[in-house]
């Protein structure tokens, strides 16, 4: 009984076969050399440029932020839509060179304009 328990943790001890782990050092150096070579068709392209243009509009940090003040803002920076950024609000990161992004603080008042 003591010699069939042995056997058992004996076996347990004992690892792939060299011809597995020969296999799985095959595939994991061929994943990291695709993951390496860079892919011509997902070359980085620049954001599109847009046509907002927030140093029209830096004139309003400082001022208390209202629905008019953004439509106005919007207009005077020539883009095509606005949004109003609070503290620690969870924000989407995707660029879009037409919308006026306008940032308030906790009192909010207008602290940064920018387009994105």
């Amino acid at each position: 009984m003591a010699a069939t328990a042995l056997a058992l943790l004996l076996a347990a001890c004992n690892g792939p076969v060299p011809e597995e782990q020969d296999r799985a050092l095959d595939q994991a150096q061929q994943a990291a050399a695709e993951a390496a070579t860079p892919d011509p068709d997902a070359a980085a392209t620049p954001p599109p440029v847009g046509s907002c243009d927030a140093s029209q509009v830096q004139g309003l940090v400082g001022q208390a932020y209202t629905d008019e003040l953004a439509e106005q803002a919007r207009q005077d920076a020539g883009a095509g839509q606005v949004r109003q950024l609070k503290p620690d609000q969870m924000i989407t990161l995707e660029y879009l060179g037409e919308r006026l992004n306008i940032e308030v603080d906790e009192k909010n008042l207008v602290s940064g304009v920018r387009c994105g």
